[in-house]
Protein backbone atom coordinates (compact mmCIF):
# COMPACT_ATOMS: atom_id res chain seq x y z
CA UNK A 1 0.00 0.00 0.00
CA UNK A 2 0.93 3.38 -1.19
CA UNK A 3 2.58 6.21 1.16
CA UNK A 4 1.44 8.89 -1.26
CA UNK A 5 -1.26 11.08 -0.22
CA UNK A 6 -4.42 10.95 -2.74
CA UNK A 7 -4.70 14.13 -4.61
CA UNK A 8 -8.17 15.70 -3.81
CA UNK A 9 -10.77 17.62 -6.26
CA UNK A 10 -12.09 20.77 -5.59
CA UNK A 11 -15.99 21.21 -5.53
CA UNK A 12 -16.15 24.27 -7.45
CA UNK A 13 -20.19 24.64 -7.44
CA UNK A 14 -19.84 27.56 -5.19
CA UNK A 15 -16.24 28.56 -5.18
CA UNK A 16 -15.75 31.97 -6.45
CA UNK A 17 -12.66 33.86 -7.24
CA UNK A 18 -12.35 37.30 -6.29
CA UNK A 19 -9.94 40.39 -5.46
CA UNK A 20 -10.32 40.82 -1.70
CA UNK A 21 -8.90 43.94 -1.75
CA UNK A 22 -11.99 45.38 -3.78
CA UNK A 23 -15.08 46.01 -1.99
CA UNK A 24 -16.82 45.76 -4.90
CA UNK A 25 -15.62 42.01 -6.35
CA UNK A 26 -16.65 40.63 -2.89
CA UNK A 27 -19.81 41.93 -4.07
CA UNK A 28 -20.14 40.25 -7.33
CA UNK A 29 -18.91 37.22 -5.36
CA UNK A 30 -22.30 36.86 -3.72
CA UNK A 31 -23.88 37.95 -6.74
CA UNK A 32 -22.40 34.91 -8.49
CA UNK A 33 -24.25 32.89 -6.45
CA UNK A 34 -27.31 33.43 -7.25
CA UNK A 35 -28.31 30.75 -10.07
CA UNK A 36 -27.92 28.40 -6.43
CA UNK A 37 -29.84 30.37 -4.60
CA UNK A 38 -32.66 30.33 -7.35
CA UNK A 39 -32.74 26.60 -7.38
CA UNK A 40 -33.19 26.57 -3.51
CA UNK A 41 -36.03 28.79 -4.08
CA UNK A 42 -37.30 27.17 -6.87
CA UNK A 43 -36.92 23.80 -4.78
CA UNK A 44 -38.60 25.27 -1.40
CA UNK A 45 -41.68 26.86 -3.38
CA UNK A 46 -42.42 24.09 -5.44
CA UNK A 47 -42.35 21.23 -2.77
CA UNK A 48 -44.18 24.16 -0.18
CA UNK A 49 -46.83 25.51 -2.59
CA UNK A 50 -47.21 22.59 -5.27
CA UNK A 51 -47.75 24.95 -7.72
CA UNK A 52 -47.96 23.71 -11.24
CA UNK A 53 -46.81 27.18 -12.47
CA UNK A 54 -43.52 27.24 -10.87
CA UNK A 55 -43.06 24.08 -11.36
CA UNK A 56 -43.02 24.71 -15.11
CA UNK A 57 -41.37 27.39 -14.64
CA UNK A 58 -38.48 25.47 -13.10
CA UNK A 59 -38.78 23.03 -16.14
CA UNK A 60 -38.09 25.79 -18.36
CA UNK A 61 -34.91 26.78 -16.61
CA UNK A 62 -33.79 22.90 -16.56
CA UNK A 63 -34.18 23.50 -20.44
CA UNK A 64 -32.65 26.80 -20.13
CA UNK A 65 -29.19 25.29 -18.69
CA UNK A 66 -29.14 22.52 -21.19
CA UNK A 67 -29.36 24.82 -24.60
CA UNK A 68 -25.88 26.67 -22.83
CA UNK A 69 -24.52 23.55 -22.04
CA UNK A 70 -25.29 22.44 -26.06
CA UNK A 71 -24.34 26.05 -26.73
CA UNK A 72 -20.67 26.01 -25.14
CA UNK A 73 -19.52 22.78 -26.96
CA UNK A 74 -20.66 23.98 -29.93
CA UNK A 75 -19.43 27.20 -29.72
CA UNK A 76 -16.39 26.51 -27.81
CA UNK A 77 -14.93 30.14 -26.85
CA UNK A 78 -12.44 30.67 -24.85
CA UNK A 79 -12.71 32.41 -21.46
CA UNK A 80 -11.26 36.00 -20.96
CA UNK A 81 -7.20 35.02 -21.24
CA UNK A 82 -6.81 36.49 -16.69
CA UNK A 83 -9.49 33.33 -17.24
CA UNK A 84 -10.79 32.91 -13.80
CA UNK A 85 -12.79 29.74 -14.62
CA UNK A 86 -13.07 26.00 -16.10
CA UNK A 87 -14.77 25.21 -19.32
CA UNK A 88 -15.64 27.39 -21.86
CA UNK A 89 -17.19 30.96 -22.01
CA UNK A 90 -19.23 31.47 -24.39
CA UNK A 91 -22.24 31.90 -23.90
CA UNK A 92 -22.08 33.07 -19.71
CA UNK A 93 -24.69 30.43 -17.78
CA UNK A 94 -24.83 32.72 -15.74
CA UNK A 95 -26.25 35.70 -17.38
CA UNK A 96 -28.62 32.96 -18.98
CA UNK A 97 -29.91 31.42 -16.05
CA UNK A 98 -30.87 35.01 -14.65
CA UNK A 99 -31.94 36.81 -17.74
CA UNK A 100 -34.50 33.81 -18.60
CA UNK A 101 -35.71 34.13 -14.36
CA UNK A 102 -36.01 37.92 -14.67
CA UNK A 103 -38.18 37.93 -18.56
CA UNK A 104 -40.19 34.85 -17.35
CA UNK A 105 -41.27 36.47 -13.43
CA UNK A 106 -41.86 39.87 -16.21
CA UNK A 107 -44.02 37.73 -18.76
CA UNK A 108 -45.74 36.03 -15.72
CA UNK A 109 -46.54 39.28 -13.72
CA UNK A 110 -47.23 41.53 -16.61
CA UNK A 111 -49.00 38.80 -18.82
CA UNK A 112 -50.01 35.69 -17.32
CA UNK A 113 -50.80 36.80 -13.63
CA UNK A 114 -54.87 37.86 -13.26
CA UNK A 115 -55.54 38.72 -10.09
CA UNK A 116 -58.86 40.28 -9.42
CA UNK A 117 -59.19 44.17 -10.10
CA UNK A 118 -57.45 46.06 -7.19
CA UNK A 119 -60.75 47.71 -6.75
CA UNK A 120 -62.12 44.55 -5.54
CA UNK A 121 -60.91 44.54 -1.68
CA UNK A 122 -61.68 41.28 0.83
CA UNK A 123 -61.23 42.11 4.00
CA UNK A 124 -58.02 41.09 4.46
CA UNK A 125 -56.56 40.66 0.71
CA UNK A 126 -55.48 43.68 -1.71
CA UNK A 127 -54.44 42.21 -4.96
CA UNK A 128 -51.38 44.11 -6.44
CA UNK A 129 -51.49 46.35 -8.89
CA UNK A 130 -49.98 46.74 -12.59
CA UNK A 131 -47.73 49.31 -11.14
CA UNK A 132 -46.71 47.43 -8.33
CA UNK A 133 -46.60 43.73 -10.74
CA UNK A 134 -44.10 46.06 -13.07
CA UNK A 135 -41.85 47.37 -10.28
CA UNK A 136 -41.27 43.79 -9.11
CA UNK A 137 -40.70 43.05 -12.71
CA UNK A 138 -38.37 45.52 -13.36
CA UNK A 139 -36.30 44.63 -9.78
CA UNK A 140 -35.65 41.07 -11.42
CA UNK A 141 -34.55 42.96 -14.59
CA UNK A 142 -32.14 44.92 -12.10
CA UNK A 143 -30.81 41.91 -10.23
CA UNK A 144 -30.28 39.91 -13.30
CA UNK A 145 -28.49 42.69 -14.85
CA UNK A 146 -26.11 42.58 -11.59
CA UNK A 147 -25.60 39.23 -11.83
CA UNK A 148 -24.35 39.49 -15.58
CA UNK A 149 -22.21 42.15 -15.17
CA UNK A 150 -20.74 40.49 -12.21
CA UNK A 151 -19.53 37.98 -14.50
CA UNK A 152 -17.26 40.53 -16.77
CA UNK A 153 -15.91 42.48 -13.01
CA UNK A 154 -14.85 39.02 -11.97
CA UNK A 155 -13.51 38.26 -15.29
CA UNK A 156 -15.31 35.19 -15.70
CA UNK A 157 -16.51 36.20 -19.00
CA UNK A 158 -15.85 38.64 -21.92
CA UNK A 159 -19.02 41.16 -22.36
CA UNK A 160 -19.99 39.59 -25.85
CA UNK A 161 -19.93 36.35 -23.45
CA UNK A 162 -22.28 38.00 -21.17
CA UNK A 163 -24.58 39.87 -23.87
CA UNK A 164 -25.40 36.31 -25.83
CA UNK A 165 -26.13 35.02 -22.53
CA UNK A 166 -28.69 37.72 -21.67
CA UNK A 167 -30.15 37.42 -25.30
CA UNK A 168 -30.53 32.70 -25.02
CA UNK A 169 -32.05 33.33 -21.64
CA UNK A 170 -34.33 35.90 -22.78
CA UNK A 171 -35.19 33.85 -26.37
CA UNK A 172 -35.73 30.60 -24.23
CA UNK A 173 -38.28 32.65 -21.49
CA UNK A 174 -39.79 33.78 -24.19
CA UNK A 175 -39.91 30.69 -26.11
CA UNK A 176 -40.93 28.50 -22.66
CA UNK A 177 -43.90 31.41 -21.94
CA UNK A 178 -45.55 30.43 -25.56
CA UNK A 179 -44.82 26.88 -25.43
CA UNK A 180 -46.60 26.98 -22.17
CA UNK A 181 -49.45 29.33 -23.22
CA UNK A 182 -50.07 26.64 -25.82
CA UNK A 183 -50.06 24.27 -23.43
CA UNK A 184 -52.86 25.92 -21.22
CA UNK A 185 -54.65 27.15 -23.85
CA UNK A 186 -55.65 23.50 -25.54
CA UNK A 187 -56.49 22.26 -22.16
CA UNK A 188 -53.37 19.83 -21.55
CA UNK A 189 -52.96 21.47 -18.63
CA UNK A 190 -55.93 21.33 -16.92
CA UNK A 191 -56.27 17.70 -17.65
CA UNK A 192 -53.08 16.92 -16.20
CA UNK A 193 -53.82 18.27 -13.03
CA UNK A 194 -57.03 15.99 -12.95
CA UNK A 195 -54.87 12.79 -13.29
CA UNK A 196 -54.33 10.73 -9.75
CA UNK A 197 -51.04 11.41 -9.49
CA UNK A 198 -51.00 15.09 -9.90
CA UNK A 199 -54.29 14.74 -7.25
CA UNK A 200 -52.26 12.83 -5.53
CA UNK A 201 -49.58 15.51 -4.96
CA UNK A 202 -51.76 18.19 -4.18
CA UNK A 203 -50.80 20.06 -7.25
CA UNK A 204 -52.67 23.14 -7.93
CA UNK A 205 -52.92 26.11 -9.93
CA UNK A 206 -54.05 28.99 -7.99
CA UNK A 207 -50.72 31.43 -8.49
CA UNK A 208 -52.69 32.78 -12.01
CA UNK A 209 -55.72 34.85 -9.92
CA UNK A 210 -54.49 35.17 -6.23
CA UNK A 211 -50.56 35.71 -4.35
CA UNK A 212 -48.68 32.97 -3.10
CA UNK A 213 -49.42 33.99 0.30
CA UNK A 214 -53.17 34.24 -0.17
CA UNK A 215 -54.93 31.48 0.69
CA UNK A 216 -53.02 30.53 4.04
CA UNK A 217 -53.09 34.14 5.03
CA UNK A 218 -56.93 34.20 4.60
CA UNK A 219 -57.56 31.17 6.56
CA UNK A 220 -55.22 32.50 9.26
CA UNK A 221 -56.59 35.70 9.47
CA UNK A 222 -60.44 34.06 9.39
CA UNK A 223 -59.05 31.83 12.81
CA UNK A 224 -57.91 35.01 14.61
CA UNK A 225 -61.25 37.03 14.07
CA UNK A 226 -63.22 34.06 14.97
CA UNK A 227 -60.64 33.23 18.26
CA UNK A 228 -60.95 37.48 18.92
CA UNK A 229 -64.90 37.28 18.69
CA UNK A 230 -65.12 34.06 21.18
CA UNK A 231 -63.42 36.30 23.42
CA UNK A 232 -65.87 39.07 23.34
CA UNK A 233 -68.78 36.87 23.83
CA UNK A 234 -66.79 35.39 27.46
Amino acid sequence: MSDDPVPLASLSLTHVHYDPNDPVSYLCAFLALVPQGLCVVYATLIWSTREIEIALLFAGQLACEAINFALKRLIKEERPRRMNGKGYGMPSSHAQFVAYFAVSLALFLLLRHQPPSPGVRKRNHTPMSLVERAMWSVVGLAMAAAVAWSRVYLNYHTERQVLVGCAAGTVSAVGWFVITTIVRRSGWLAWALDTPIARFFRVRDLVVEEDLCQAGWEKWDDKMTAVKAKKKLK
